[in-house]
């Protein structure tokens, strides 16, 4: 299961390592793609394949499911880990996230974020204040 969280850095070559923990569970390839809050999501193929199965069953008549999809699908890339369990990040991805030297990695059950980490830092401060609200929501949901 992928779950925590681990700072990790981005070198100059824009090459990240991922945590040890995670690379059995990745496979060789994996899928990076935007986030909703402005991280990158990496998936694994077997899991970018549910995700993507789900995204191409949206129906297209609807402009709110079209472009969500264009934004997930059009910016997903197929990326290979190295011998040290390194992953190149596309420009355009790492521009979009926001992504500088000193990214968190986090696991969430089913796939990675990668955040910057000074915006990983206020996200969870934000998110930490109404925490009670959200779990009071989640609750119909059985949480």
């Amino acid at each position: 299961m992928l779950i925590g969280q681990y700072k990790h850095t981005i070198d100059n070559k824009k090459r990240l390592a991922l945590p040890a923990k995670f690379r059995g569970e990745l496979g060789d390839k994996v899928i990076i793609t935007k986030g909703i809050e402005k991280c990158l999501v990496i998936y694994t193929e077997k899991e970018w394949g549910v995700i993507s199965g789900k995204l191409s069953n949206l129906p297209i008549s609807a402009p709110e499911a079209r472009s969500f999809t264009r934004s997930i699908l059009a910016s997903a890339m197929e990326v290979v880990l190295d011998k040290l369990g390194r992953i190149l990040v596309p420009d355009y991805l790492k521009n979009y996230g926001g992504l500088r030297k000193d990214v968190i990695v986090c696991g969430l059950s089913n796939r990675l974020e990668i955040w910057d980490s000074e915006k990983w830092d206020a996200y969870n401060k934000e998110a930490e204040k109404g925490i009670e609200e959200i779990v009071s929501k989640l609750g119909p949901l059985g949480i």
